[in-house]
């Protein structure tokens, strides 16, 4: 959710961390703030709202300076305002810290340290942290920063600057992600790598319960507990930086929706033998230990749950395996029934999502085999897996998911595929087919984008809603689900998604004048059933647009308008359908004056509970 920044070296640091910042713009914020140390003074500079306000402020009062950290913060604790934005000092002024996470102990550290006489300036948890430091100070930055670390309960990645010691920054990782850029004569410290990439492509990705002492020259990791020395491995980032700009395009979220044709090829790429078979190099599963799962639990949130669904009906089918799909935030609550016997599958774009890895804590716990499906190599998720599926989708920047959400789909049909052929379960002739239509998908997500003015006309008939339905059968239900998500997560319309033979059990009474329904209708099977239940909301005045095949015009004419789809095979179909629905509510956002790429109160990597 938040982002952080630091640096020191030969540079002037504010525009690096100016710069650094608005490459963390995409996880979202409500405000802003930099220390930087010059001439042994610590000046701090903070305000709410966007990046331009901050820049606003510094350009009546520049900084100069060659170290410093910087900060956006998504609230938790405390309303957006100046005062609660990061970085927050102790009482003193001459230390600053920035934080990601949340800190569960702080009000009975704030009562303890306010007794002492400390004062504290803010609403928010991170504030304790520069104070805790302060009490802790007896000469040395990196001791007092461990032992105050060491009362700290939840999550935290923490930065630290300070007059006292100007010639490093220390930081701290403990279930928030922060990650070292080797420069030459000059280090970053970032929670995300589109951070560092104008300046480094090495990098060193902290794990829990470490410290980084990074000074100009050169960085020392310890780990705290121990008080040992680590020797990290080099982490060498090789998308390119390019990829997180927008190339034109007026909005992140285009970008990424035209963006997915090459996602889809590139998620394929080495996964498929000559022979037609899957090939999953990161997943290390014996033909024995395949046979033995008895179940599979799927855990993830919003989008990726929603990927989830889908994935249930596509390891059912395939592979005949009992599947069940939790929200990750209920998931750890409910005492879920695992063992040795379960697959648990954790799906999640940023592999950092506090509550999906907090599920699969909890599997490991339990004894289940836990795999990944995540889009960041070296994140969290994918390190604390026995077992990875990377999606390949590159950098994703709009808050909305679109590029990252078919990839993981796209990862749920190679896993199929793969657990119904070692199975048993699907034949050789099946699991071709499949794959054939995988190896398709791209070229039928292009044939889709080019009817991107069609769906344009289309959205521009719902801007004045304030309500809006999506319904479909069988797959297509679990696909309605995303579409509604996406309309109302960034047009701000109110949509739900129902399975259309629910209908006539209370839904229809919503069902008024000219209230915009998307039937999708893409499983041929269930052509008859919804035909009947777009009849019955037609009858109702709704305004209809279905989604359907090329050349299926007995269902098409239900509606009053129809976007149509390439023949696919039937069970592929939900990816390439999605896009409709992504341009659907990328299109009525535009139109409604939405801010496309950062939705009001919503963040994109979601690393609090």
């Amino acid at each position: 959710m938040c982002g952080i920044v630091g640096y020191l070296g030969g540079r002037h640091a504010v525009p690096v961390l100016i710069e650094g910042l608005k490459k963390l713009e995409y996880r979202g914020y409500d405000s802003s703030g930099i220390a930087v140390l010059n001439d042994l003074k610590l000046n701090v500079v903070k305000s709410r709202g966007k990046l331009i306000n901050l820049e606003g402020k510094l350009s009546s009062s520049p900084l100069s300076g060659n170290i410093g950290i910087g900060h956006t913060r998504w609230a938790t604790h405390g309303r957006p305002s100046d005062a609660n934005a990061h970085p927050h000092t102790d009482c003193s002024g001459k230390l600053a810290v920035v934080h990601n996470g949340i800190i569960e102990n702080y009000q009975k550290l704030k009562g303890r340290l306010e007794k002492d006489g400390h004062r504290f300036l803010s609403e928010t948890d991170t504030e304790v942290i520069a104070h805790l430091i302060e009490s802790c100070y007896d000469g040395d930055l990196v001791r007092a920063v461990a032992r105050a670390v060491s009362e700290l309960e939840g999550s935290y990645a923490v930065l630290v600057v300070s007059e006292e010691e100007p010639d490093k920054l220390v930081a701290v990782r403990q279930d928030s992600p922060l990650i070292i850029g080797l420069g030459d004569g000059e280090n970053l410290v970032a929670s995300d790598i589109p951070a560092l990439l104008n300046y480094t492509r090495k990098t060193l990705i902290l794990e829990n319960g470490e410290m980084a002492v990074v000074k100009a020259g050169n960085v020392d990791v310890y780990n705290i507990n121990e008080g040992k020395s680590v020797d990290k491995e080099i982490f060498e980032v090789e998308w390119d930086a390019v990829a997180a700009e927008k190339e034109g395009y007026p909005h992140f979220m285009l970008k990424e929706i035209y963006e997915q044709p090459k996602a889809l090829r590139e998620t394929l790429a080495g996964r498929i033998t000559a022979d037609g078979e899957i090939n999953l190099e990161e997943v290390f599963f014996s033909t024995e230990e395949v046979k033995k799962f008895s179940r599979i639990y799927i855990t993830a949130c919003g989008t990726a749950y929603h990927a989830g669904l889908i994935g249930k009906y596509i390891i059912e089918k395939l592979a005949r395996i009992p599947v069940e799909v939790d929200i990750a935030s209920e998931f750890r609550y409910k005492d879920p029934i695992l063992d040795e016997r379960t697959l648990a599958i954790a799906i999640s774009q940023s592999g950092e999502t506090a509550d999906t890895l907090a599920a699969l804590r909890v599997c490991h716990e339990k004894g289940a085999r836990v795999l990944a499906v995540t889009n960041v190599v070296g994140s969290s998720v994918s390190r604390e897996a026995d077992d990875v599926i990377y999606t390949w989708a590159g950098p994703e920047i709009a808050v909305a998911s679109t590029k990252a959400y078919v990839t993981q789909l796209e990862s749920m049909y190679l896993l199929g595929v793969y657990l119904g052929r070692v199975r048993g379960t699907l034949s050789q002739e099946e699991g071709r087919e499949l794959v054939s239509s995988l190896q398709n998908v791209s070229d039928v997500a292009c044939r889709i984008l080019e009817q991107a003015d069609t769906v344009k006309d289309w959205a521009s008939r719902m801007v004045r809603s304030s309500n809006a339905f999506f319904v479909g059968r069988g797959i297509d239900y679990a696909l309605a689900r995303e579409g509604a998500l996406k309309l109302k997560e960034i047009s701000y319309i109110h949509a739900e998604a129902y399975a259309a033979g629910e209908l006539k059990h209370g839904t229809l009474a919503l069902i008024e004048e000219g209230v915009p329904v998307v039937a999708l209708a893409t499983q041929p099977a269930l052509y008859e059933k919804m035909i009947s239940n777009i009849k019955e909301i037609k009858a109702r005045g709704a305004d209809v647009t279905v989604v359907t095949y090329e050349n299926s015009e007995e269902v098409a004419n239900t509606g009053d308008r129809a976007i149509f789809l390439p023949r696919i095979q039937p069970l592929i179909a939900p990816i390439p359908a999605v896009i409709p629905l992504q341009l659907l509510a990328y299109y009525a956002a535009v139109a409604r004056g939405c801010d496309v790429d950062q939705p009001r109160n919503l963040a994109k990597s979601v690393t609090v509970e």
